[in-house]
């Protein structure tokens, strides 16, 4: 098989770190093809000798362009989280393009128990997933767990006020961080194999908030109290604080997610693909605090 690799949203949080640790498996930078919409965001891979090809997910066309050469492609999930389907129709350009450029392997991110979660978007990783099988190529798919750097959506401001608003009672939920699971991506494309996997990439543990709340006391040596609202009421929440309407959903449903236990799976996929332990919720504030407390 064609050992190259080519990964979308390479000039994304987690295209950008999957590269890197490519590189540092001793991937060879003319065995990397970096697509993205941005083709002027990566002129720094482009200098380091790693191919880098425009790939909008928006243009069939020019996608298959993109992925020709290409043994596997990694198709990192876009970010289209509208009511309008959009997502789903970008990865479905994406998976029907790499067939189309005689691409022999795919590979996705996807997320936990995509069959059974209650998040808004789950569908577009579950019907993508779907598409990527009923191809017949050879498959991996990266279930991935809420990355740790997600907190940073919520805990600086909660710590400035003291109460951490959450929908999210009696739920825990399995941080992994974001370099962690690009690592155990990158280690996973490394093996050249014809058999389809499907990998959960979780943390080491899954905490409840309360639990989340000490270590970041802990850690910023402010005062942090979890208080328990509906679903109703974090929305209402929400929209005061000014987030726009069309997230709104989106939060209350990833809220209800870890209340129902569905982010609380905890595996050993990660750990194993990187051979080390992962790291914890814990290190992971220690290491932040600066830009929680800013």
């Amino acid at each position: 098989m064609n050992d190259t690799i080519f990964v979308t949203g390479a000039s994304g949080q987690l295209g950008r770190l999957v590269i890197k640790h490519l590189l540092a498996r001793g991937v060879t930078h003319n065995r990397i093809i970096a697509g993205t919409r941005s083709p002027e965001k990566l002129a720094e891979l482009a200098a380091a000798g790693i191919e880098v090809r425009p790939a909008n997910f928006e243009d069939p066309q020019g996608l298959t362009e993109a992925f020709k050469g290409a043994g596997t492609a990694l198709i990192i999930s876009t970010d289209a989280l509208d009511d309008a389907g959009t997502r789903l129709k970008q990865h479905r350009n994406a998976v029907s393009s790499a067939v189309a450029a005689g691409v022999a392997r795919l590979a996705y991110t996807s997320l936990p128990n995509p069959e059974s979660s209650l998040l808004s978007f789950a569908p577009d990783h579950l019907e993508t997933e779907r598409a990527i099988k009923a191809t017949g190529l050879p498959h991996v798919i990266f279930r991935n767990s809420w990355y740790q750097e997600n907190l940073h959506m919520s805990l600086p401001g909660a710590l400035k006020s003291g109460q951490w608003h959450s929908a999210s009672e009696g739920g825990r939920t399995s941080y992994a961080a974001r370099g962690d699971i690009a690592e155990a991506i990158a280690a996973a494309l490394t093996v050249s194999t014809p058999e389809s996997r499907t990998y959960t990439l979780t943390g080491p543990e899954a905490l409840s908030n309360e639990e989340i709340a000490d270590l970041a006391r802990r850690a910023t040596g402010q005062p942090l109290a979890v208080v328990h609202v509906t679903d109703e009421q974090f929305a209402a929440g929400l929209k005061a604080a000014g987030v726009p309407d069309q997230f709104i959903p989106v939060l209350v449903s990833a809220e209800a997610e870890i209340r129902a236990g569905n982010l609380s799976i905890v595996t050993n996929h990660l750990e194993s693909l990187i051979a080390r332990p992962a790291k914890r919720v814990a290190e992971y504030l220690e290491e932040s605090k600066a830009s929680y407390t800013a």
